[in-house]
């Protein structure tokens, strides 16, 4: 059985409307409160947190209420990121974490996330089972009745203190420009990395509910860029609005992706032996997104590269099943195995920190043997979403495309997990023919789905 409510990510909706409307939201935490007494038994402990957004509070506050009746306790860590929320879960005594956060899209969307006491996010059957108490306490004529919920600063502290135990180094001198997205990062990693010794230069730090990833943060870099290039900072960093993807800028304005990090974290740990899966083979996982520049400037190391469908979700699978301990998506989800089970922006940031700081090495020095095919990812907004396959059109075009790139360049075509669009990326050594071929694809699958 299909699941309806739970995407890739967790649940996502715009905030109010079903399936984020009051009721549902109840049925969502008594039906947590549920699965959480089945699975530790009595008094179980629910951990909660959210971003920035407007609609966070009632969020929070709804889920609590729907607990309540259980005898659920649920502790409120108030602003924090995502991969608090995971490490917490873990290291806590909390049968799940959850966060309230829809990532980088635009304030109006919220979502809830699900993590086990593992750190891990539940399974599609745990999921599905949710989904299914949800409904039958929706049509069982529930009433929502919001808990009051106070924060525990704490939380996030305990948080920081982890991130900064594993830098083995200091950040002093170290000038920072740091973009928070106006998000959940916006007073945490401030903090993060000026107790580090860092002078940071924060942007993007004044949420008001309604900001959050606006013309700010990891999807937008371009203010990012010019403080770093008028500071002489050392580095940028920029973060989405659940801090669970990082993307960097150099002092020369270059913009360091997930496949840069990706390689410069794959050289460090290679070099100390540390990189091998369970066959001992060296191993990065990334998905079928990252460019044709990464696999190739990974295979002159002796390093093979695994790819996944898009999501982090899917590397972290793959990274299981093949023992692998790095891997990550263009977009700047990094999964570090060694530290977190999930991605994590600010662990991210301080990893290739540390590369920086014991190499000597400028973010420039260390990312110049990235050589990028030239990329361009085009986004449909679609009405429906038929199989890929049955849109003949669409097939002559991506047919067309690999004919004249001959094992030269990609095209990858999917839909968005979280939003009503069709992806397409088209990838090869000459930008004047990707940019041809993308725009082709684009406006076959526009004729089809958007009509």
């Amino acid at each position: 059985m299909a699941r309806q409510l739970f995407g890739t990510d967790g649940i996502r909706g715009v905030a109010g409307e079903y399936p984020l409307d009051p009721r549902t939201v109840h049925a969502m935490g008594a039906a947590l409160a549920e699965w959480a007494v089945t699975r530790h038994g009595a008094d179980p402990v629910i951990l909660i947190g959210m971003d920035t957004r407007e609609s966070g509070s009632w969020l929070a506050a709804g889920l609590a209420g729907g607990a309540a009746p259980s005898g659920v306790e649920f502790r409120f860590a108030g602003l924090i990121t995502t991969p608090g929320v995971a490490h917490l879960a873990k290291m806590g005594d909390f049968a799940a974490g959850v966060m309230i956060s829809a990532s980088h899209n635009p304030y109006q969307d919220n979502g809830v996330k699900v993590f086990d006491h593992s750190g891990f996010k539940l399974p599609d059957s745990e999921e599905l089972a949710l989904e299914r108490r949800i409904f039958t306490l929706l049509g069982s004529g529930l009433q929502p009745h919001p808990a009051s919920l106070d924060i525990d600063s704490g939380l996030g502290q305990t948080y920081l203190n982890f991130l900064g135990s594993t830098l083995p180094c200091r950040l002093d001198r170290v000038r920072l420009v740091v973009d928070c997205a106006n998000g959940a990062a916006t007073y945490l990693a401030p903090e993060l990395f000026r107790s580090l010794g860092a002078e940071v230069i924060p942007i993007g730090c004044n949420p008001d509910g309604r900001n959050i990833n606006l013309d700010c943060g990891a999807l937008h870099t371009d203010q990012l860029r010019q403080r770093v290039l008028d500071s002489g900072a050392v580095a940028g960093i920029a973060f989405d609005g659940d801090a669970d993807r990082a993307i960097l800028v150099s002092p020369s304005g270059r913009i360091i992706d997930g496949d840069a990090m990706m390689l410069i974290l794959a050289g460090k740990l290679h070099s100390e032996s540390k990189l091998g899966d369970r066959d001992g083979l060296p191993t990065v996982v990334a998905t079928i997104m990252s460019n044709y520049g990464l696999e190739a400037a990974l295979k002159d190391k002796g390093i093979r590269l695994l790819r996944t469908s898009v999501g982090d979700k899917y590397v972290l699978e793959e990274m299981l099943r093949t023992g692998a301990v790095l891997g990550g998506e263009q977009s700047g989800h990094m999964i570090l195995s060694q530290y977190a089970t999930t991605g994590d922006g600010m662990l991210t940031a301080l990893r290739v920190l540390e590369v920086m700081r014991e190499s000597g090495q400028s973010l420039d020095s260390l990312a110049a043997g990235l050589k990028v095919f030239p990329q361009l990812l085009v986004n449909v907004r679609v009405k429906n979403k038929r199989p890929l396959e049955e849109l003949s059109a669409v097939q002559d075009e991506i047919r067309l495309a690999m004919a004249e790139f001959n094992g030269a360049g990609r095209v990858v075509v999917r839909f968005s997990g979280t939003e009503p669009l069709a992806r397409v990326m088209v990838e090869g050594p000459v930008l004047e023919r990707v940019e041809h071929f993308a725009h082709r694809i684009a406006r076959s699958i526009e004729a089809e789905l958007s009509a």
